[in-house]
């Protein structure tokens, strides 16, 4: 019985150090690609970093596309915009940080990246 409680704990502290490092895997669960150098460049041409906008505003950019990106992921403040199309919409009033990346066909990122900082204004 005691060696049985041995066992279990140590099997609990494996499933611990697990989690604590960050090494637990789900099915399905693909791990992030490192960024491709494909010769993109991506620039942020409005709004101009620093501007004042109001909490919906549109985003204009110039992706210059390399051998592997085909369109951009949007990030507000590190997190991902999904559907992303152009317009950041209800963004909350205050300093946001607004990121554009390239991205391949399978969604994978590519280096180029344009980051700009925005005041969200009433």
């Amino acid at each position: 019985m005691q060696q049985m409680g041995r066992i279990g704990l140590m099997g609990l502290g494996i499933v611990l150090a697990g989690c604590l490092s960050g090494g637990l895997t789900f099915a399905g669960d693909k791990p992030a690609a490192a960024p491709v150098e494909d010769g993109s460049k991506l620039l942020i041409t409005s709004p101009k970093d620093g501007a004042k906008v109001n909490d919906t505003f549109e985003i204009k950019y110039d992706l210059t596309k390399g051998t592997q990106a085909t369109h951009v992921h949007a990030y507000v403040d590190g997190e991902y915009q999904k559907g992303f199309a152009g317009t950041f919409k209800s963004l909350n009033k205050g300093t946001h940080k607004v990121t554009l990346t390239g991205a391949t066909k399978d969604h994978d990122p590519v280096v180029a990246s344009h980051t700009i900082t925005v005041e969200v204004d009433d």
